[in-house]
């Protein structure tokens, strides 16, 4: 698959359009007080803001030709308590926004990492984990600015934009005609640039996912890497791919910068087209009350640097808008990934179980290529069963079916009798047991490690869980016994000592049903047997049924039956003793391995 690939830009499978943009208001009206508190904030500054120039024009008008100093001086005041106001409310509208914006931020983030706590196996198998992690992060970081104060300033200065128009026309119409006439060439360069803008940030976004995507990988193998001396071809592909988010990086913001500049050269033109037609039009047809104008051409000069600077505003904010739509695309299409194993509308929750499994005429594909086709049997309530056979040939499929990590294609699966399908997922999952065969530990101590999957163990029975598995003795040896602190992935762990306490964790938990998916592939041979004792005095006078995944058949010799997996199915089934007198599959197996 392409998008499996750190070199491979991403296509978005849905097209961005304004409902994008309308779900983002949908977080953003969760907090509808604070944000109208913001905007009756920005209203006061917006109006404190456009009466200052009135206090000039009356003083250039009125109060300095009649030589009225106590009138000057009063202007003069409320000038500056217009512009502090504008200012000081400006700054507390600042501080609210910056808080809801976060707030927002935080609700988008939160509800990424719990929909993608949902998504199947297959979603992470198919996408780099880099490409994952960014849209988590950085691309949430990305829209900040736009959650922030983009939204509600995108408002107020098109409210803003509306006033100074109104004051305008009040003060001279034929002025602020010629204030707007520059309003068509603005429309022209925005149309021109936008869409542009829009694809170069979004080959930006493929870029940096796409070098995040490789510097994880790279980091995660770091040892194979240094093992086989790759640095420098490492290196070089990291700066192929660092070259390539460069350039694009550029091209996005060269259009970006396109905007501001022909704005406000705009807005300067038209603030010289002011005078011209203020003072040449209206001295040559007004004589001598042109003088009279003169408060008049300075307050609209005022308005128009008001009125272009909103525009100027917007077209940041549309670049801001922009930039962020190339993120937000990307991550309402992880939030809008389906949830291919989820609770059905009607679950119901699974009753504490006994132990029967049964396949009913399973069949189940990767991507349309069957691995199982009309799978039946049976397993009765405390059986230990092993499944044996070739790489690739379904035995992880059938125990992650058995957990629901996938949902079959045809037949069903039912536990107790009850088809999974229609339980719980939670319910279905609190009642196993299951030891993939990747050993993963958390960051944190080794206690937690052992709980975390029953967070209300006691401590007692997390040490006896690890007597039991026959790790209790080695974790006394660290420095801090329980309480000493893992490193992340176990760095500083072997092995076999990750898969054996991944193996209390699982023993802890209790289950009714436990799978083992290869667990004793990292262990010596001496802690196999005594692994294998402890999992056959836990399996012991219990009704725990035990779904044993093992290429080591010396493990699985006394297993109840022993099912060899092959050819979509199961081509033999029984226990040790009668798959050897059968001399078939298994037999071929145990032979090939003791010699």
């Amino acid at each position: 698959m392409a998008r499996n690939k750190f070199d491979i830009d991403e296509e978005l499978e849905s097209p961005f359009d304004i409902r994008h943009f309308k779900r983002a208001l949908v977080y953003a009206g969760r907090y509808k007080k604070r944000i109208a508190l913001g905007i009756a904030l920005s209203l006061i500054s917006i109006f404190a803001g456009l009466i200052t120039p009135l206090f000039a024009m009356h003083s250039i008008d009125v109060a300095i030709p009649s030589g009225n100093i106590p009138l000057v001086l009063t202007l003069g005041g409320g000038m500056l308590l217009s512009i502090f106001a504008g200012v000081f409310f400006a700054q507390r509208r600042s501080i609210v926004m910056t808080k809801v914006g976060q707030d927002i931020i935080y609700d988008i983030r939160e509800d990424l990492f719990a929909h993608l706590q949902k998504l199947s196996f297959e979603y992470y198998d198919s996408r780099p984990h880099g490409k994952i992690l960014v849209r988590l992060v950085n691309y949430i970081n990305n829209v900040s600015e736009l959650m922030t104060n983009g939204i509600i300033n995108l408002v107020m200065e098109m409210l803003n934009l509306l006033f100074i128009a109104i004051f305008m026309f009040i003060v001279s119409w034929e002025l602020a005609l010629v204030v707007i006439g520059g309003l068509p060439l603005f429309l022209v360069i925005i149309l021109f640039i936008k869409n542009k803008q829009r694809k170069a940030w979004q080959a930006v976004s493929n870029k940096t996912s796409n070098m995040n995507a490789y510097l994880h990988e790279s980091i995660v193998g770091v040892g194979i890497t240094q093992m086989f001396t790759r640095e420098e071809e490492n290196a070089e592909i990291f700066d192929e791919l660092s070259r390539a988010y460069r350039k694009d990086w550029m091209r996005a913001v060269s259009f970006s910068l396109l905007v501001w500049p022909s704005v406000d050269n705009i807005a300067n033109i038209v603030r010289g087209a002011i005078f011209i037609v203020g003072l040449v039009f209206f001295a040559a047809t007004a004589g001598a009350e042109a003088a009279a104008t003169l408060g008049t051409v300075s307050a609209m000069s005022m308005y128009s640097w008001r009125f272009w600077q909103p525009l100027i505003n917007l077209s940041n904010l549309m670049n801001t808008f922009i930039t962020a739509v190339a993120y937000l695309e990307r991550i309402f299409e992880t939030l809008d990934e389906p949830i291919a194993v989820s609770d059905k509308p009607n679950a119901v929750v699974l009753p504490p179980v006994k132990g029967k499994v049964t396949f009913e005429n399973v069949t189940f594909a990767y991507e349309k290529d069957n691995i199982l086709e009309n799978l039946s049997f049976t397993v009765n309530p405390g059986e230990s069963i092993a499944l044996v056979g070739p790489t690739g040939a379904g035995k992880t499929t059938i125990v992650n079916l058995i957990s629901r990590f996938y949902d079959v294609d045809g037949g069903r699966v039912l536990i107790d009798n009850t088809d999974i399908s229609k339980v719980s997922l939670a319910s279905l999952r609190r009642q196993m047991g299951i030891m993939l065969q990747d050993s993963f530990v958390f960051s944190g101590t080794v206690m937690f490690n052992i709980k975390y999957g029953k967070r209300d163990a006691t401590d007692d029975e997390a040490i006896r869980a690890c007597k039991i598995v026959g790790i209790d003795d080695f974790i006394r040896t660290l420095p801090n016994g329980y309480d000493t602190e893992i490193k992340e992935r176990g760095a500083g762990l072997s092995a076999g000592q990750k898969q054996l306490i991944a193996f209390a964790r699982t023993i802890l938990a209790n289950p009714r049903i436990l799978v083992l998916d290869e667990a004793t592939s990292s262990i010596d041979a001496k802690t196999e047997r005594n692994m294998q004792k402890s999992l056959d005095y836990l399996l012991k006078g219990r009704t725990c049924t035990s779904f044993i995944i093992a290429h080591r058949l010396s493990t699985v010799r006394n297993c109840d039956k022993i099912m060899y997996v092959n050819e979509r199915g199961i081509t033999e089934c029984g226990s040790h003793d009668e798959l050897m007198t059968k001399k078939g599959y298994y037999y071929s197996l145990y032979e090939a391995q003791i010699l």
